[in-house]
C-alpha cells in the first residue's frame, strides 16, 4: 500500500472512532431527519442525558461532523458532512485504485 493509501487511512482514523459509536450515530440519524437541533432537543429525542448529549456533540465537532449556529442564547447543532465525506471518498479512491 503506498503512503499517501496509509495517510488517509490514518487520517481517517478519527472520524472511524466518532461513527463507531451508536449514541452519535443516533444523533447524526436525528440531525439528518430534524436539523438544526439545540442539546435539549436533542436529549429529548434519546434516552441519554443531556451531559452526555454535549459529549458526544462535542466529539462530532471536533471531527467536523455537526457545526453550531448560534442565535440569541441558544446553540443549534446541524450536519457539516462533507470534509468526512471527501475524506472517505479520497480514502476508498485511493484504496480500490491500489488495492483491488
Amino acid at each position: 500500500m503506498s503512503e499517501k493509501a496509509v495517510e488517509l487511512f490514518r487520517a481517517s482514523i478519527p472520524v472511524f472512532q466518532a461513527l463507531s459509536d451508536s449514541a452519535r450515530q443516533d444523533i447524526i440519524l436525528l440531525l439528518a431527519e430534524k436539523e438544526p437541533l439545540t442539546v435539549n432537543e436533542i436529549a429529548n429525542e434519546s434516552t441519554l442525558s443531556r451531559p452526555a448529549i454535549s459529549h458526544h456533540l462535542k466529539i462530532l465537532r471536533d471531527q467536523k461532523l455537526v457545526q453550531i449556529e448560534q442565535k440569541g442564547t441558544q446553540r443549534y447543532y446541524s450536519l457539516a458532512l462533507s470534509e468526512a465525506v471527501e475524506l472517505l471518498k479520497s480514502l476508498l479512491a485511493t484504496v480500490e485504485a491500489e488495492c483491488l
